[in-house]
């Protein structure tokens, strides 16, 4: 099964001004973050960012932050919590209806609106904590989730090697950015391959 960029969004977890330093590795991982933000806007993939109290651990990196079409400020460590869901579903149709509808009592009950992308692509930090409730929360809300593993972090590797265990054993897709690009794309004759390739390079 390969990525669509058709059916996809990218959500991008608390890359905070005040938590990177402490990120290994991290000025590897916030690259390959803007890598699948830029790329993201350039194939029309809905781009959502989260904030763990930014009054505390400050905004997300301002490169990345301005690509995201909203960031849901949260308290919990999973952002399903704070919202996240919201905006990765679209907002239900209510019920029309008119003189000739059948009585309520008669409809059927309305099922719950499956979501028009229901792919998640998340990348975030730590891995461990904030980015693995968060996809784990995703995957229980039905949602096909796949973590970029180059591009997430924690302040230890074994911790960010923890999270990918469990994430997989969850059921989580573990990709990598280049993965992702060129699932999105699936041919060097896409329109948009020259300027993503150069975000590669």
């Amino acid at each position: 099964m390969l990525l669509d960029a058709a059916d996809s969004q990218l959500v991008l977890v608390d890359y905070q001004e005040k938590l990177m330093p402490a990120i290994h590795d991290a000025a590897f991982v916030q690259a390959n973050a803007l890598r699948l933000a830029n790329a993201a806007r350039l194939l029309k993939v809905p781009v959502w960012g989260t904030e763990q109290v930014p009054e505390k651990l400050g905004q997300n990196i301002p490169a990345l932050r301005e690509l995201c079409q909203r960031t849901v400020t949260k308290h919990h460590f999973s952002a399903v919590a704070d919202g996240l869901v919201e905006c990765l579903r679209p907002p239900q149709r209510p019920a029309g209806g008119n003189a000739r509808s059948l009585p309520k009592h008669l409809q059927k009950p309305q099922a719950p609106s499956a979501p028009e992308r229901a792919t998640v692509v998340v990348a975030g930090c730590e891995a461990h904590v904030c980015l693995l409730q968060t996809a784990l929360e995703l995957i229980e809300e039905e949602l096909d989730v796949w973590v970029v593993t180059d591009a997430c972090g924690s302040r230890t590797e074994r911790n960010r090697d923890a999270a990918f265990d469990r994430l997989a054993s969850a059921g989580a897709e573990l990709v990598t950015t280049e993965m992702v690009l060129f699932e999105w794309m699936r041919t060097a004759q896409h329109p948009a391959f020259r300027d993503i390739q150069a975000l590669i390079k």
